[in-house]
């Protein structure tokens, strides 16, 4: 097991916040489960990040995030603070997922030989 970048620990310890958020800031309902889930989701991509190093699990890290930011609005969140804090992870989530994308060696090359080249 290896830490290739600095945002995979990042998004682990988002994940881990994620699932201990519903205590720390005392909301309830639906947005307890939905948050606790797509926090242990993750944290499993951030572990796989780890495991078997690719470019994949940004993406999938990407879709979180962005059910994140949704959630308060399709589910319908009572407390304020648990909208904040969906949101503003599901933003962090999305933004170091688009950050490692952007600076990892082996994506761009495939990004490139596959969208650049096509004439060859």
């Amino acid at each position: 097991m290896r830490i290739q970048h600095w945002q995979d620990v990042a998004s682990l310890l988002l994940g881990v916040w994620l699932v201990l958020s519903p205590l720390a800031l005392d909301f309830a309902g639906a947005a307890v489960w939905i948050t606790v889930a797509l926090g242990l989701c993750v944290v499993l991509f951030a572990v796989e990040a780890f495991v078997v190093p690719s470019y994949l699990e940004e993406w999938g890290e990407i879709l979180l995030g962005l059910a994140l930011v949704l959630a308060p609005w399709t589910v319908g969140y009572e407390s304020t603070s648990a909208t904040v804090n969906s949101v503003l992870s599901g933003l962090l989530v999305i933004a170091f997922a688009v950050w490692e994308l952007i600076t990892d060696r082996d994506f761009t090359t495939w990004w490139h030989d596959r969208w650049h080249h096509r004439a060859n």
